[in-house]
Formats: structure tokens, C-alpha cells, sequence
């Protein structure tokens, strides 16, 4: 996301809001892979050496991995990163590519408003039923979800307005 001098006070703040937000996220899904890495470590050494194997690793990865993958995928709309077809909207002429552009952007802004609806009921549902071996509440499975899906719909609708004003700055969405 280039900044630029014309952009309004709004945009600016926003985006520094945005990106202070991505980089939290980022923060976090590295040291959740991190700490995944080094319990993995003690699986094996517990297992090999030790002839223990520790028996909570799998469920404390399997809450690692959620909180890697949604922050990750948060972070990857914010960035216009994440995962997309563009062979079609270079295509076509700028005024359609615009237009798809928009509609992406409405449509992944219902699909994060979706996750944080359902991924919050989810949650709620849950969170008193506990993991087993690790007796942590099963809600905390759902909860990144439901926070990549709140993230989604702000940053969507982060870029819905950065369209609107003229100040959409993606690569290789808009000429």
C-alpha cells in the first residue's frame, strides 16, 4: 500500500490503523509458529529420548494453527496478498475491472462479516466445554476465527472506501 501526500486525513489514519493491526497479526502468527516449532521439538525429544511422549502437544499445535492461519489470512486481504485470479480482470477493460474489483471487495467484506457472526456464536456455543488433556475452553478454537473474520470485513471495507475516494493505491487490480 503506497501512501501518497493527496490522500485525506482519513485515509491516513486508517491505513496506519490497518497496518499497526497487520503487524500485530503478523507478531503473532510468527511467535504461535515459533512456540509450535519448539513443542513439536519436545514431542520428539519426550518421545525418543525421554520415552514420554507429552500428550497435550497436538492439542495446544491445533490451537496454534488456527491462530496462524486467520491472522495470516486477516493480514493477507489487508495486504492484497492473499490468494486470487487476475489473468481475467487484465482482460478487460479498466472500467469492468473496476467493477470486479468492487464486487471482491463487497463480497469478501460479507464473508467476513459472515465468519465474525458465525465464528462468535460458534464460540459462545463452546467455550464452556473444555478441550481434553489440555482442559482449555474448546471456544478458544473458534476465536481466531471469529477475529479474522471481523478483521476481514474491516480491511474489505477499508479498501471499499479507499475506492470510493480514488485512493485504491493495489498493484495489479486497478490501472
Amino acid at each position: 500500500m503506497r501512501e501518497t501526500s493527496s490522500q485525506p486525513v482519513f485515509v491516513k489514519r486508517m491505513d496506519r490503523a490497518f497496518n499497526l493491526i497487520s503487524k500485530i497479526c503478523m507478531v503473532l502468527a510468527g511467535t504461535a509458529l515459533v512456540v509450535m516449532t519448539a513443542i513439536f521439538a519436545w514431542l520428539v525429544f519426550g518421545r525418543y529420548v525421554l520415552n514420554d511422549t507429552p500428550t497435550w502437544v497436538e492439542q495446544v499445535s491445533f490451537l496454534l494453527i488456527m491462530v496462524i492461519t486467520f491472522l495470516g489470512a486477516a493480514v493477507g486481504v489487508n495486504q492484497n496478498t492473499h490468494l486470487s485470479v487476475v489473468l481475467f480482470r487484465n482482460l478487460v477493460p479498466v472500467w469492468l475491472r473496476t467493477l470486479f474489483v468492487v464486487v471482491s471487495d463487497i463480497l469478501m467484506a460479507v464473508f467476513g462479516a459472515m465468519m465474525f457472526w458465525y465464528g462468535t456464536e460458534l464460540t459462545i456455543f463452546k467455550w464452556k466445554t473444555l478441550i481434553p488433556l489440555i482442559q482449555w475452553s474448546e471456544g478458544l478454537r473458534s476465536l481466531p476465527l471469529t477475529i479474522c473474520g471481523v478483521l476481514i470485513f474491516l480491511f474489505s471495507a477499508g479498501h471499499l472506501i479507499r475506492l470510493a475516494l480514488g485512493q485504491d493505491r493495489r498493484e495489479d487490480n486497478i490501472e
